[in-house]
């Protein structure tokens, strides 16, 4: 074991603090990393304040890292010390249900292990810190090869924005021709702009803030449609191959549902507290579909990887220092970033 720092929250009204705490010391088949940067997640502010349940304290958030290799297990030969290397939102799987066999980690039957507030199979009765800290130390089979060509410091957010936006648009087969509608333009929506147009695709952005339209041309939209504006919305009906929803908070899906073409899709990645309210007559009547996503497996992940690097995508992002954390939390919840925060690790010294 080793004696790593960090920052974590002891309980759901604490802000975060200096903490130290233990890591195992690498295993024959483990990459441990010095951790660079780190990004910023919506999950990570839901998770420390338990707003989703179940966390367990103190709490390590943070599954957007980005560092470089400094020690490696005997039976690890795809990193070496000196590397720069990657960990996003899952460090285990079970690698043997269906999912996990399909390259599919996130969709593990028994569950994916998170890189944070997940159950540590390596300690008995632990569970997993994640990226606010100094080092961490993962199976190589969930370590990914960072590009290195890109910014380190953007890169960290695809680890988590950016797999959450191509997966879908990946799986749903988003490319030269089709029309497609991006939801938000947020840590998320702003990548979805940047991976679709990158994919080939006529992009909308769908907004209910008219001053973000520069920004989302900027990024890669062809078009620019406030959501407020009824006339604008009911011009793009039944136009669209594809919709990708980011939206976190409360509204009207059946609004994008209706712009979808006969047998085309709206995917939801963003999470909303409550509950959307689908209308059966916006999937029945052309025969539309309503799906999810939930981040994407590892090799996926590094496909992502190297997709961005050819395409010279990073996230948009503002660098913060690891004591102003509490800041970002409360600027997040105000949509106050463009459009990931990331956090400078050396700033833990």
């Amino acid at each position: 074991m080793f004696s790593c720092t960090g920052y974590a929250s002891q309980g759901p009204k604490d802000a975060m603090a200096p903490f130290t705490f233990e890591r195992r010391d690498p295993g024959v088949d483990d990459v441990e990393i010095k951790i660079l940067f780190c990004g910023v997640c919506h999950s990570d502010l839901h998770t420390v304040r338990d707003e989703w349940g179940g966390t367990m304290y103190p709490c390590v958030p943070g599954h957007e890292i980005v560092g470089t290799v400094t020690r490696v297990g005997s039976a690890v030969t795809s990193f070496k010390p000196g590397d720069t290397a990657g960990v996003g939102c899952m460090v285990d799987s079970c690698r043997e249900c269906e999912s996990c066999r399909k390259g599919l980690e996130q969709y593990c039957k028994p569950g994916f292990v998170g890189t944070y507030n997940g159950a540590d199979k390596h300690t008995q009765g632990g569970y997993t810190f994640g990226g606010y800290s100094s080092h961490i130390v993962v199976d190589k089979h969930f370590v990914l090869n960072i590009p290195k060509n890109l910014d380190l410091a953007g890169v960290a957010p695809l680890l988590c924005a950016g797999i959450t936006t191509y997966s879908p648009l990946k799986h749903w087969g988003v490319g030269p021709g089709q029309k497609v509608g991006i939801v938000g333009l947020g840590g998320l929506g702003h990548m979805g702009v940047k991976l679709a147009h990158a994919m080939g695709a006529k992009v909308t952005l769908f907004t209910t803030s008219p001053g973000k339209a520069d920004d989302a041309r900027k990024l890669g939209a062809d078009n620019v449609v406030v959501s407020k504006d009824a006339d604008a919305m009911a011009a793009q009906g039944e136009t669209f191959d594809f919709i990708l929803d980011t939206v976190a908070a409360d509204h009207d899906i059946n609004a994008y549902l209706g712009l979808l073409k006969p047998d085309c899709t709206l995917v939801q990645v963003g999470a909303p507290e409550k509950p959307l309210s689908v209308h059966v007559f916006s999937v029945i009547w052309r025969r539309r579909n309503f799906a999810g996503s939930l981040i994407g497996g590892i090799a996926e992940t590094q496909e992502m990887l190297d997709f961005c690097s050819k395409h010279g995508i990073t996230a948009d992002i503002e660098m913060i220092k690891m004591e102003e954390i509490e800041t970002a939390y409360t600027r997040m919840l105000k949509s106050d970033v463009k459009y990931r925060f990331v956090i400078d690790m050396a700033s833990l010294a």
